[in-house]
Parts: structure tokens; C-alpha cells; sequence
């Protein structure tokens, strides 16, 4: 497999799974040695030994055997991306804007131009037109294969600026620390990109392309490069052909001013004169006005616009370059209108991240809490609801943007002028000059308040890297007024001093610290503690009176791998928590909190439940959102209401649906995974209600039909919300199941996005045929025959007797899919594909087909101009 996993590939799940079992044996085996090597087997019947041992034997062979059957490719295919399509603003300032993507379109479709560059003063809008153009290029396939993007920045070296690339292209560089061997790794990953248009973002600095690894761009490979920076002389140094960007006409800006300050400013004509001067004060600059404009957005009062005119005209202290301290100013007028102390230390907290740094809005808000920002409210949903609306304020005073997601970043131009507000309080460097400013004691000032540090991708920090500490100074006892103490991934700390005076502190991180082996001294008199997070540590068990004396704990983390996770349940229900990860250990314990459990008190919670008998080396995956219940080895009888996503396990004493009476009160679930039972012979049933949105069926050894209804007197008899909200079905390894859906289903999964049907020996059909009677019943009410109007990717791999697809009066429009793979499907006759009349000339470019030529020949079409339109679109095996 380690031939195969070239860059972006990735291990198929049924040999995943296969390796997991091999870990489990190899480790149940050395346990059966270890013992045995100790003395413990004399205390046992030699029968015993015996019988045990060769189970083990027999177990092992079956897994050699399962894996001698892996003849084909081990590993699958990076998903065919040919770019990510990036989140845009709308086009500011129409001929100014559109005049600069006209030219840069030219040049990119001239062959005399293989680099270009886009130039002009920070918040002209040089990456808003560039993506743009990147957008554009998504949806010309013909012209080039791939489009790349990398955001650059100012503390950008070589190794970075490689690493930045080869994080886009899935190419792994951990192991290359020397630049020119990291460089002929990038340049053979991006020669097998063919067309490349490379797009880097707000460069500063000139390097050479061969330094980094990039090739040059030529008429022979139909490569091109284009940047986007501030800087001319990097245009100058790097070759590049310069387009500049021009600021605002008078007009122009006026009317983007006018659209972002509201209707209540444009219907007060008193305002207008004074409206006019504010907007010259913004020269013409967009980051400037729509910053300005947010931040007095509705305001009608003359002599608040006067106000703001007059602070406009008064200069301030501030960079000495002149540009940079024009744009500071209109900068600190929008930060000043904040008029809110939360709202300008929320803004400057996010300056003190590196350049360019991206926040998962939850993990801000989480870092906001801890820091006090946001003050301490009834309940962490409270918290939790203050920081988006704090957010929310700040993205619609233009000073926030909006990514991926809903992240959030700072324009560098606002960082800037954040941390010139901050001034010598505040410190964050990444890389070198991180490392830099670590070995400079005389940089850490008395007025530092905080400071954030990052490797980046440059060398380690010398030794004083949390990744070497093994225990905390004594001193760390008596910080009594300390509120946070974050040790996360400290992988050699074994000891944490005595908390037992930290009476102040409410929040304790010691997750990923795996070394840490018990509950540090004085935890019971954390009183006012809100989040203890004891996640992947080798904490063996909370010993019993601890818990129930953090009477403020909110969020509540505890591993549930094999080593650890015992919890006192008498003690979990005493608390009023609202966030909840942990395991409990037999269902008895699990039935008493759910019972216990008022409902909608927990935001999120991620139980595991399993006996104590289970392997020592088995091991579950948490879900990193949401509601989650994970049954490993054993059965339950409560589930919480408003669960939304349940896993269920080895549960081999579950034989039916009807076996999980606690389904039908379900009302909330979207996700259900069912792995490795092997007595289940089916899962649901017609009468559940929950919105699922997800089916994962795997190694179902028993299992023959979805539903526990064996028959149905119609299949228009079935209830219309069955799968209705059902986006992925996955069904891999079930190899007794001959039929996958009923035709009367086929109405309700209009929002069936992908489909994976991988190693089902005994499955001849995915939509069962319908009777005669049934059909005409169809044909009387007009029902449209396309099917899976939303589908995106449908895979059939390794079913040895699949015959149809669906009845030869269906098709599948090809609108939505995006990937088809149908390999070692032997006896498959017809692939119901259609392409409405205009397609037929020009097939949708994002379509990738996988399967055997031959296959493909052998395949039955209803329109053969369809076949001829798809055929260039396939990869054959």
C-alpha cells in the first residue's frame, strides 16, 4: 500500500479496516505472550491456553487469507480537483474593476504573456479581482487543466512559499528539509499538473522561480504564472508583465459608498454635502470606503456625520510613510466608531495571529472566552451566542471578512493598523522571526501583555518548545489570579504541579498531552472551573468526589481510548454541563444518564459506549461536531432525543431494527454508521421519522434487505418521508443482499447526492425491478422517469452479479455528477445516463468516468449520441 499512496491518494476503507483488524490481533497476541511470559498462564487449564490459542490462530489465518484476496489497487484516487472555487465580494467600482480583469483576461489567453502581474496600494481590491479571474478560469476547462491558488504574505521565505504550494498540490515535504530538494519535488508535482495558471497572492518579496521549484511558464507546457502584490520592483526582479490598478473614479466611489452606508443616509438630503466630503476623505479607495461606510451605516444625524468628517481631516500619529498613514487613518476612524471595548479588543486579539490567519468562528470565540473578552455569562451557550453576534458586528463593519465556511480573517491592512493601536503591548511573529525574537531576550519589553508564536514550516524552536517539556516549574502553584492553562499536545509532559491555590482559574486544556497519567493535585478545588478538557491523556479514572465539586463546569472532555475512561455517573449527572465527551462503560451506566438527561441541556455531546470486555487494542473515532452516540460491543436501551449522528459497532447481539426499540423515538438523526454486526439482517424501518441524511453500512455479513418490512403490498404504500432528506448511502462488504432500494422509494430520494456500493457479492440490482401492476400504476400518474435528480457521485466497485441499475424506463440526467466509477461489475448491461439536447455537443467538463474499456463497449445505452458525448470524458482501467 505504501507503493501506492502517492500524494493525495488515500487508503480504500476495506483496507483500512483490514489494518485496523491486523493491529487488533497483533496486539491481543503480544498481550497473550506478555502474560504468558509473567507466569499467568499456570494459573489456567492447559485446555484453556489451548482453546485460546488457536482461536487466535484460526482468526489470524482468516485475516491472512482476506488479505491475499486485495488483487486490485489498494488505494483510491485523489478526488479530480482542478482548483477551489473561492469566496467572493461583489465588484466595486464597475469600469475601474472590470477594465482591470479585461486586461488581465488578455494577457492570460495572449501566448506572448507567460507572467503577470496585478499591482497597486493595499485595499485597491487587487485579490478581489483575482479571484475573480480565478473563478473564471474554473469554468473554461478547455483552456487550462488546473488553476492554483496561495495566499503568499509578508513574512514569506522560500521554504514557506514551498510549503504553501505543496500544501495545495497534496504533496508532503515533511520529510525534505533541504530547499533544493524540496524544490525538484514541487517542479515534478507541478509539471504533472500540465496547464497550470499558478496564482500567488500578495507577494513581497522576488524569488526565483527555480529556487522555489516552480517551472517556467512556456508556450510548449501552456503554463502561466500571475501575482498580485504591492511592491513594483517584485514585478521588476521577476520578469513579470505589470497591469496596475487604478483607485476609484469620483463617481465610482460615491456609488460604493452609498451602496454600504443604507437608505436611511441616501433619503436624508441634508446629510448629502457632508456625505460627499467624507467620501473624498476615502481617496478613492475601496477598503477604505466600505469600512467607513459600515461603520456609519443608518446614522442620520448631521452632527454625527460632521463629527466624523472633522476626525477624518484631523491626522494622527501613524506610519511615516504617507500612503500607509492616509490608509491608517481612515482605518482608526472605522476602529474608533466601534464605541464598544469588547468589539476593539476582539479586533485586536485577531491582529496578534499571523498574517493571512484564517479562525474557525467556534475556536475564536472559544479563545475570546478564555481571554475575558467575552465576559462570563448563565451558560456557555450564552458565551457562545455573544461572540457571533460580537462577529457578526465586526464583518458588517467591513473590519472582519468572511471566508470559507464562515472563518473569519483580517485584511493585512487592518492587522497592520490593529497592531499599531496595540502598539508595544502586543507581539506575533511566525517562522524565522519567531525564532528571532525567542533568542532576543532584550525584544520581550516590560509593557508585553501577550504574544503568539508559531514555527510555521521553518526550523524548531530551540529548546524551549512545548514539545520538550516534561514538567512545569513548582512557581506555576501560586499564579492564584491565572484563568487559563493550556497544556495541548505536550507530548513529553508527565507532571502538572499542584492547581490546588488556582481558585481563580476556569479553564484547564490538558488535551493530547498523552504522558499526563493522573488528575493533578488540587483539582476539586477548582470552584470556579467551566472547561476541563482531559482528552488523549493516560488518565486512568476521575477518582470519585472530584467532579462533583466543580459545581461551574460547563464543558466536560474525557477520553474513551481502551486504556482509560472510567466516570462516576452519579457524579456526571450532579453536574450542568453543556458540552460532553466521554465513555461509559456498559449500558446500565449509559441508560441511567440518558434517563437522567433533561433534554436540550447539552449543546454537544460525543458518548462512546462499551463494555468492559472489549479488546484492549480496539479503538472508535470521534465526530469533531454535533450529538454523537458511538455503541461499541453492546446494545442500549435509551438514546438521547436529539441525537444526530449514531455509530454502532461489533454489536453482534443485534439481529434486527426491532432490536433498537430506542430508534423510534428518535427524532433529530441525520447520520447512521452500522460496522461489522454480523448478525443484523436489517436496519431501519418504514415507521421512523428522523431526517437521516446519511447511511453507512459496512461488513453486514447478515444483512439482506434495508428495511425490517419484508414485504410491501405496493411501493407507493410507503410512507412519503422515508428517505427523503437522504444525501450519501454507502454500502461496502455486505455480500447477502440482492436489492438495494424498492421502486416505490424511488420519488423520496430526489436528494441522494452519492451513492458507494463497493463488495456486495450477491447484489443483482440498485432500484429492484417493479411488477407489471406497479408500472402501469406509475405510468397512469405521469411520474417523471428521471431518477436522482442531485446525485454527484455514484461508485459500484467488485459486485460480481449486479445486472441493473434501474428499469429501463429510468435515467439519470447529468446535470449534478461529478464522478462515476464502475469497475469489476461483470454482468452489468446498461448505464442509464442522459444528457438533455444541448449537452450532447458539450458534456459537462466536471464529469470524471472510471471503468474498463471493455466494460464500456459492452455496455447497453438508450441513445448511442450519448455514449460518443461521455467517452472523452473517461479514464479506462
Amino acid at each position: 500500500m505504501k507503493s501506492e499512496l502517492f500524494p493525495g491518494k488515500r487508503p480504500k476503507s476495506v483496507v483500512q479496516l483490514w489494518l485496523q483488524e491486523v493491529e487488533t490481533i497483533n496486539g491481543e497476541i503480544q498481550t497473550i505472550e506478555e502474560e504468558g511470559g509473567r507466569g499467568i498462564w499456570k494459573y489456567f487449564p492447559r485446555m484453556h491456553m489451548g482453546k485460546l490459542a488457536c482461536q487466535k490462530i484460526q482468526n489470524a489465518e482468516a485475516l491472512y487469507q482476506r488479505g491475499r484476496g486485495f488483487r486490485d489497487s489498494l488505494v483510491h484516487d485523489p478526488p479530480v480537483s482542478h482548483g477551489e472555487e473561492l469566496p467572493t465580494t461583489t465588484l466595486v467600482g464597475e469600469s475601474t474593476t472590470e477594465r482591470t480583469i479585461e486586461r488581465v483576461r488578455e494577457h492570460l489567453l495572449d501566448e506572448n504573456f507567460r507572467r503577470i502581474a496585478v499591482c497597486g496600494m493595499g485595499g485597491i481590491g487587487k485579490t478581489t479581482v483575482i479571484k475573480q479571474i480565478n473563478n473564471d478560469l474554473l469554468k473554461e476547462r478547455d483552456k487550462f487543466d488546473n488553476v492554483i491558488w496561495v495566499t503568499v504574505s509578508k513574512s514569506s521565505s522560500v521554504f514557506k512559499l514551498q510549503h504553501d504550494i505543496a500544501c495545495k498540490l497534496d504533496l508532503d515535504l515533511t520529510n525534505s528539509r533541504d530547499e533544493t530538494t524540496r524544490a525538484g519535488k514541487l517542479n515534478n508535482a507541478l509539471k504533472n499538473r500540465k496547464r497550470f495558471v499558478l496564482i500567488l497572492d500578495d507577494m513581497w518579496e522576488a524569488f526565483r522561480l527555480e529556487d522555489v521549484g516552480i517551472p517556467e511558464p512556456t508556450r510548449t507546457n501552456g503554463c502561466k504564472l500571475v501575482l498580485t502584490t504591492r511592491n513594483f520592483e517584485v514585478c521588476t526582479h521577476m520578469g513579470y508583465e505589470k497591469i496596475q490598478m487604478d483607485l476609484l473614479s469620483e463617481k465610482e466611489s460615491w456609488n460604493l459608498f452609498w451602496g454600504k452606508v443604507g437608505r436611511d443616509v441616501l433619503n436624508t438630503r441634508d446629510i448629502e454635502p457632508i456625505v460627499k466630503e467624507v467620501v473624498k476623505e476615502c481617496v478613492g479607495l475601496p477598503l477604505a470606503i466600505v469600512t467607513i461606510a459600515g461603520s456609519l451605516k443608518n446614522v442620520i444625524d448631521v452632527s454625527e456625520w460632521r463629527n466624523a468628517l472633522n476626525e477624518l481631516r484631523t491626522p494622527k500619529k501613524g506610519p511615516k510613510n504617507v500612503d500607509a498613514a492616509t490608509i491608517f487613518e481612515r482605518l482608526r476612524f472605522s476602529y474608533n466608531r466601534l464605541k464598544d471595548e469588547g468589539l476593539q479588543h476582539c479586533l485586536l486579539y485577531c491582529a496578534l495571529f499571523c498574517e493571512d490567519h484564517e479562525f474557525e468562528r467556534d475556536e475564536l470565540i472559544e479563545d475570546l472566552i478564555d481571554e475575558g473578552i467575552i465576559e462570563q455569562l448563565e451558560s456557555r451557550q450564552a458565551e457562545f451566542d455573544r461572540g457571533h453576534t460580537m462577529l457578526n458586528k465586526l464583518e458588517r463593519a467591513c473590519l472582519l471578512e468572511t471566508g470559507i465556511n464562515r472563518n473569519v480573517k483580517l485584511h493585512d491592512l487592518i492587522r497592520d493598523m490593529a497592531l499599531e493601536i496595540a502598539g508595544p503591548k502586543f507581539m506575533g511573529a511566525a517562522g524565522d522571526r519567531a525564532i528571532d525574537f525567542m533568542q532576543h531576550e532584550e525584544r520581550w519589553g516590560k509593557d508585553l501583555e501577550k504574544v503568539y508564536l508559531k514555527d510555521g514550516c521553518g526550523p524548531e524552536f530551540p529548546n524551549i518548545s512545548p514539545s520538550w517539556i516534561t514538567s512545569l516549574p513548582n512557581s506555576i502553584s501560586d499564579l492564584e489570579n491565572l484563568a487559563t492553562l493550556r497544556l495541548i499536545s505536550c507530548g513529553s509532559l508527565y507532571h502538572v504541579p499542584s492547581l490546588a491555590k488556582l481558585t481563580a482559574l476556569r479553564k484547564l486544556d490538558l488535551g493530547w498531552s498523552n504522558y499526563i497519567r493522573e488528575i493533578p493535585h488540587g483539582l476539586e478545588m477548582l470552584v470556579n472551573l467551566r472547561y476541563l478538557n482531559l482528552e488523549e491523556t493516560d488518565i486512568q479514572e476521575i477518582p470519585s468526589g472530584i467532579l462533583s465539586k466543580l459545581s461551574e463546569l460547563q464543558v466536560l472532555k474525557f477520553t474513551c481510548w481502551p486504556r482509560c475512561g472510567k466516570l462516576n455517573v452519579e457524579e456526571i449527572v450532579s453536574l450542568k454541563l453543556e458540552r460532553f465527551q466521554g465513555a461509559f462503560y456498559g449500558a446500565d451506566n449509559f441508560n441511567k444518564y440518558v434517563g437522567s438527561l433533561r433534554e436540550g441541556r447539552l449543546s454537544h455531546y460525543q458518548f462512546v459506549v462499551r463494555e468492559m470486555t472489549t479488546d484492549i487494542d480496539d479503538a472508535v473515532y470521534w465526530e469533531s461536531e454535533g450529538k454523537c452516540v458511538i455503541l461499541y460491543n453492546c446494545n442500549v436501551s435509551l438514546l438521547p432525543k436529539d441525537a444526530q449522528t449514531l455509530k454502532i459497532y461489533k454489536c453482534d447481539n443485534l439481529r434486527s431494527s426491532s432490536d433498537a426499540p430506542y430508534l423510534e423515538c428518535a427524532r433529530e438523526l441525520k447520520s447512521i454508521s452500522i460496522v461489522m454486526c454480523k448478525e443484523i439482517e436489517d436496519v431501519l424501518s418504514y415507521s421512523y421519522t428522523f431526517p437521516l441524511q446519511r447511511l453507512d453500512l459496512q461488513y453486514l455479513g447478515k444483512l439482506q434487505v434495508l428495511f425490517r418490512e419484508e414485504k410491501v403490498a405496493s411501493p407507493l404504500d410507503i410512507p412519503p418521508g422515508t428517505f427523503s432528506c437522504l444525501k450519501q448511502f454507502l454500502i461496502l462488504g455486505c455480500p447477502n443482499i440482492k436489492k438495494l432500494f424498492t421502486p416505490g422509494l424511488l420519488q423520496n430520494l430526489a436528494h441522494l447526492e452519492e451513492i458507494e456500493v463497493e463488495h456486495c457479492e450477491r447484489l443483482e440490482e440498485i432500484i429492484g425491478a417493479a411488477s407489471d401492476e406497479v408500472e402501469e400504476e406509475i405510468e397512469e400518474e405521469g411520474r417523471d422517469t428521471t431518477i436522482f435528480p442531485r446525485l454527484r457521485n455514484l461508485v459500484l466497485y467488485d459486485i460480481p452479479r449486479l445486472e441493473t441499475i434501474c428499469s429501463s424506463r429510468n435515467a439519470i440526467v447529468c446535470d449534478s455528477l461529478q464522478e462515476i466509477k464502475i469497475v469489476k461489475c461483470p454482468k452489468l448491461k446498461r448505464l442509464p445516463l442522459s444528457l438533455r439536447d444541448e449537452q450532447l455537443s458539450s458534456p459537462p467538463s466536471s464529469l470524471r468516468i472510471e471503468t474498463e474499456k471493455e466494460r464500456w463497449e459492452l455496455l447497453e445505452w438508450d441513445n448511442q449520441a450519448t455514449k460518443n458525448a461521455l467517452e472523452p470524458l473517461c479514464e479506462f482501467r
